[in-house]
């Protein structure tokens, strides 16, 4: 597989404070990779770096070997790049199915003018329905945002993302809010767009789910990427276990690994 994102060396200072210190890895053509570690970690600002949200200090973001630094969001996005947020705001004056066909029509809104020649939708309305169809919600396809549940408003952020021209799909906590059952569906929908395809980068503190769907795990602390590999070496990691399980654990860890 090649790499179709390259984070290199990216580090971040808030006023001083380091969120991110030397952060580097790829992500390859086609992965299903897990970027997880504990609350303040460092994992949204990563996301908001690769989005152009937060600019670096230091360092580069690679797409397909083409650098992103110092591009705004809207021509990240147009390079191939979607999120989908933890927290959902679908426009809640639209439909469901509008919701979707707003996104697929994006090339057709970029600039008020180039909107005022495309007034038929017939095409972003199909994408909508199929899309809507795929992740198992065409029957709320006519309805508000504002009466669903949350299951539901997941699976609609999922399909925005994905009526967009699509290259890499970053997730950030997709499955939070969810009880265990909607959680493990949800993850077998992200699986399912993965095998079609998509390439993502999943943020997700179901570490359950996490290590059954994804491929490979980064794992970030304080700022520093601490472990990256396959998901059973990872986690079992003394230095990853002591990231979620504290200092006690820590040392506990360091005399096991000393004694073997």
């Amino acid at each position: 597989m090649s790499a179709l994102l390259s984070v290199g060396a990216v580090t971040v200072l808030f006023d001083g404070v380091t969120a991110l210190s030397d952060v580097s890895f790829d992500v390859n053509q086609g992965e299903l990779l897990g970027l997880i570690g504990p609350n303040g970690a460092g994992k949204t600002t990563l996301l908001r770096v690769i989005t152009g949200v937060v600019r670096q200090t230091s360092g580069t973001v690679l797409l397909d070997g083409r650098s992103l630094d110092g591009l705004p969001t809207h021509l990240r996005i147009r390079r191939g790049l979607a999120l989908s947020q933890q927290i959902v705001t679908p426009f809640c004056g639209m439909s469901v199915i509008d919701n979707v066909a707003l996104a697929a029509g994006a090339k057709k809104t970029a600039s008020p003018v180039k909107a005022l020649f495309h007034t038929r939708r017939e095409r972003e309305l199909k994408i909508g329905g199929e899309l809507l169809a795929r992740l198992g919600i065409e029957s709320q396809a006519n309805e508000s945002p504002e009466i669903q549940p949350m299951g539901i408003l997941k699976r609609l952020e999922l399909a925005r993302s994905l009526a967009l021209v699509l290259r890499l799909l970053l997730l950030d906590e997709p499955l939070a809010g969810l009880n265990s059952k909607e959680a493990r569906l949800l993850a077998d929908t992200i699986t399912e767009i993965n095998r079609g395809g998509t390439t993502i980068v999943l943020i997700e503190h179901n570490l359950g789910e996490v290590l059954r769907v994804c491929h490979r795990l980064v794992v970030l602390d304080n700022g520093e990427k601490i472990a990256e590999g396959e998901p059973e070496t990872v986690m079992n990691d003394a230095t990853v276990r002591a990231a979620y399980l504290g200092t006690g654990a820590a040392a506990q860890a360091g005399e096991r690994h000393a004694a073997a």
